[in-house]
């Protein structure tokens, strides 16, 4: 079993080797260890500079590489029931979604990060979802929250709006 540095330094090369996310529960059963000791490790981790974001799927190194297309934020507001339709309906235009944000009374702004690019990932998201006690970030909010997405043409986000809007998705204030 490996011990603090030494493991640390293992999860952030094992990060650097894969393309996939990997989790806790999966660090902790190749070190031995709690998947608390793991989330502990990240954390340490991270405040020492390492880019890793946590994603539904694990861990993953923020790859610093050349993206294409544009980025933008948009406003929406739905029940948890509206979750995966509005994925799909921004998924369909090609776009990924990168994060969700929500502005808290008491924190500020809280993110959430998705890196959701393909039906795949809306299915594991969606099942980790109604597997977990949790909540989305949203319900904090009464559905209101922000997507940050990506989109290869200039068109893409009007026609995402659009969409949005029509299924009474879009954030109309």
């Amino acid at each position: 079993m490996l011990e603090g540095e030494e493991r640390r330094q293992a999860i952030v090369a094992r990060l650097k080797a894969s393309n996939l996310a990997i989790s806790a529960s999966k660090f902790a059963e190749e070190f031995g260890v709690s998947r608390q000791v793991i989330v502990g490790d990240v954390a340490l981790l991270r405040a020492a500079g390492e880019e890793i974001i946590a994603t539904a799927r694990g861990y993953k190194l923020e790859k610093i590489a050349p993206e294409t297309g544009y980025v933008a934020k948009i406003a929406v507001q739905h029940g948890k029931e509206a979750t995966q339709e509005e994925l799909e309906i921004i998924l369909s235009f090609g776009a990924e979604v990168i994060d969700v944000i929500v502005e808290h009374e008491l924190y500020g702004e809280l993110v959430g990060s998705l890196h959701i690019r393909n039906q795949e990932d809306i299915q594991r998201f969606m099942e980790k979802y109604r597997k977990s006690k949790a909540n989305l970030l949203s319900q904090l909010t009464n559905g209101i929250h922000l997507h940050t997405i990506r989109y290869q043409r200039a068109t893409d986000l009007d026609k995402i709006k659009a969409a949005l809007a029509e299924k009474g998705i879009l954030y109309q204030g």
